[in-house]
């Protein structure tokens, strides 16, 4: 019964003055400092990073390109989001095929009805199986896209070819 007498005393007023001005402070840390897409210089800049790694991400299509290129996300664009989950699937294909050989990102480019796929790969197999893993790829992936796949490969002998500079 008290309690009913005091809330009765008090204005509704006030009370829905002090929630509002609570419910306005926020209580979450801080993440200012937190950064995607960019990499912590270490004190003996020995970290190696590529030309795709080596710009930040706002600074795309300034210094560096997109790593897809297709018209399906302008407005009005055929299957946005086939096509995102296409090119990822793509990716983790081309990753897991040439495991341990890809020294770039890979970048795909789509023209009309036909995929081109482009990387860096490093010379650690011999040509023959190369040119099968060639063949492997371009043959599922047309397969599963129902679309023509062709691939474009460059090769290095070593991964520090690749190595644009250390941070």
């Amino acid at each position: 019964m008290f309690c009913l007498q005091k809330l009765a005393n008090l204005r509704f007023d006030t009370i829905f003055q002090s929630i509002k001005s609570a419910a306005s402070i926020c209580t979450t840390a801080v993440y200012s400092k937190t950064q995607a897409g960019r990499y912590r210089v270490t004190t003996r800049r020995d970290r190696p990073l590529t030309y795709e790694m080596a710009y930040p991400p706002h600074s795309i299509a300034h210094h560096k390109s997109w790593n897809s290129w297709n018209t399906s996300t302008m407005l009005d664009g055929l299957r946005p989001s086939q096509t995102a989950i296409e090119d990822l699937f793509i990716r983790k294909f081309m990753t897991g095929t040439w495991h341990s050989l890809l020294c770039s990102e890979v970048i795909i480019k789509r023209q009309y009805n036909m995929i081109r796929i482009a990387a860096i790969v490093r010379q650690a197999i011999t040509p023959r199986k190369i040119y099968f893993l060639i063949g492997y790829t371009e043959e599922l992936l047309s397969y599963w896209t129902q679309c023509p796949v062709t691939l474009e490969l460059q090769t290095v002998t070593d991964r520090k070819e690749v190595i644009f500079k250390y941070i």
